[in-house]
């Protein structure tokens, strides 16, 4: 399977301890460099900089035609590594496109993109058995500052037939 990733994925587990949860459900992922600079060298020191530096099993893939990027930056309001992201998995035909962002994810799904974010992986990994409590992995994400609706949350756990949060 062909799995391109954006880089909120990969901070966001990263920062709840969990970013061994990617290789465990996916054999490879496959970043670009826009991608890895952001969560590598712009993020340097922080969660998921060093985890993604030395995952072997994230490729680093460049897109096919640079024009390509700098006229979708010009006509989309999402950053570089998103931009990037969405062009490489359309070019090689991805399987799935790991973006968190909402308006990212309704353009990769105009463009006939597959998408998943954070929650949509703990709640595979949950389904998996990889993920024992996933109302403690919620509740991690949103200990460490990651925005997320909590109605949003309960109903996505309430489908899971769990409890809400609290």
């Amino acid at each position: 399977m062909k799995i391109v990733s954006d880089a909120t994925p990969l901070i966001a587990l990263s920062k709840i301890g969990r970013f061994d949860l990617l290789r465990r459900l996916f054999t490879s992922l496959i970043v670009t460099p826009e991608v890895y600079a952001e969560v590598v060298f712009t993020g340097e020191g922080l969660p998921g900089a060093q985890d993604t530096s030395k995952a072997s099993w994230i490729e680093v893939r460049q897109i096919s035609n640079r024009a390509d990027l700098a006229a979708a930056q010009a006509k989309l309001a999402l950053d570089i590594g998103e931009i990037s992201a969405l062009l490489l998995a359309k070019e090689i035909n991805a399987d799935l496109v790991l973006i968190d962002d909402l308006r990212a994810r309704k353009i990769a799904i105009a463009s006939g993109l597959k998408v998943q974010g954070t929650i949509g992986i703990l709640e595979a990994c949950f389904e998996r058995g990889l993920v024992g409590d996933l109302r403690d992995a919620y509740r991690d994400l949103l200990e460490m500052g990651i925005y997320l609706d909590r109605a949003f949350l309960n109903a996505r756990l309430e489908r899971l037939k769990l409890p809400p949060l609290e």
